[in-house]
């Protein structure tokens, strides 16, 4: 309950700042005014709802509200750098001892909302339209019998607050059809506690794989329960939860590991590459599902030779990949980390904003090849 009233407080003060820049910055009318801070009064309650959304109650009955919530806070983020540019022509107006101000900031203002809304409303769509990318990673230590084998990477699904159960069903459609071998799933698959989203991720039970299906808890399956709980709900759904721990994917006479860790900033319990590959046979190529691409020095230090993570969402809405590939060492697509490979998805969800500006969502389809 604090926290949601922390977080009305902070949204009351935005959007007062907001009535102050757009009404009487500009000089509107007494008229023009009131409509401008009803509007922003309104504009206010879904990102309050959605603040409690999946953590403090089942999202379900209001998830309109909570989209409409959650699109707001995108359109406030780039209505926050608009402002700024336009603080900087302001200034160099002033310098150059423009007159009419008032005729600049009226300008100015309009350009700034127009160009919020219409990202956002890109945004909006471009998150919407799931897509596969596909590489092919070659190792030598691959055994031949695995030539060719079909993994599908999918990460940061983030159903639970504005998206729901449709959304994965859509997911688990997509990746069905690109007929996996086998199927990953590195973290963060959902927003909230298991008491009130786990219906959201239940079409999960749906996946379809030839040799396995494999999770690893993200940073948010331990922000309300602890991350436990979540791995035993994706066991429940015919998942295989890694927890520090590995798991042989055989061909024929030939086996591969799957190892998988605990999230990187993870306390209880923590992540241990070295218990994950504990006992695992020497020479035999592993495959690491870590959330967070920061995990890959360990892991190469142990002599993995391919992770597999998500967690960057590629920035999701730019220019926050600038920051989360300064953060991450990566951003999305193929890396090395030492003699280790590593691919990194931008996840197929979003968190946050169901808005993606510059980071198309992707499911991976990674080809191993003997090389």
């Amino acid at each position: 309950m604090f926290q949601m009233l922390f977080v009305g407080a902070v949204l009351g003060l935005v959007h007062w700042l907001l009535y102050r820049r757009f009404a009487v910055a500009p000089g509107l009318g007494v008229a023009a005014r009131r409509a401008v801070a009803v509007g922003l009064v309104l504009l206010w309650i879904p990102p309050f709802v959605a603040a409690g959304a999946g953590n403090a109650f089942s999202p379900q009955p209001v998830r309109s509200i909570v989209f409409l919530g959650e699109v707001w806070l995108a359109v406030l983020f780039y209505l926050g750098i608009g402002l700024m540019v336009a603080g900087l022509v302001l200034l160099a107006a002033r310098l150059l001892k423009y007159q009419d101000r008032r005729r600049l900031i009226r300008g100015l203002s309009a350009v700034v909302i127009v160009a919020a809304v219409g990202t956002v409303a890109y945004g909006v769509v471009e998150a919407n339209r799931l897509r596969v990318v596909e590489a092919d990673l070659t190792f030598a230590q691959l055994p031949r019998q695995f030539d060719g084998l079909r993994v599908v990477v999918v990460a940061d699904i983030h159903v639970g607050a504005a998206r729901g159960a449709e959304f994965t069903r859509r997911v688990v459609e997509l990746v069905n059809e690109q007929q996996p071998d086998v199927i990953v799933l590195p973290g963060d698959l959902l927003d909230g506690a298991v008491e009130h989203v786990a219906a959201d991720i239940d079409p999960l039970a749906g996946l379809r794989s030839k040799y396995g299906k494999f999770v690893v808890a993200g940073n948010h399956e331990g922000y309300v329960n602890r991350p436990d709980s979540w791995l035993d709900y994706y066991d429940r759904l015919g998942l295989t939860s890694l927890r520090n721990s590995r798991a042989a994917v055989t061909v024929g006479d030939a086996s591969i590991d799957i190892a998988g860790v605990y999230d990187f900033a993870a306390t209880d319990p923590a992540p241990d590459v070295a218990a994950a590959l504990a006992g695992r046979e020497q020479g035999r190529l592993t495959v690491l599902l870590a959330h967070q691409p920061l995990q890959g020095t360990v892991a190469s230090e142990h002599g993995v030779q391919l992770q597999l993570s998500g967690h960057t969402h590629g920035g999701q809405m730019w220019p926050l990949m600038y920051p989360a590939k300064w953060i991450n060492g990566t951003v999305a697509g193929h890396s090395r980390v030492g003699e280790m490979q590593m691919f990194t998805t931008r996840g197929v969800g979003a968190w946050g904003p169901p808005v993606r500006v510059g980071a198309p969502p992707d499911i991976a389809v990674l080809t191993l090849r003997v090389g």
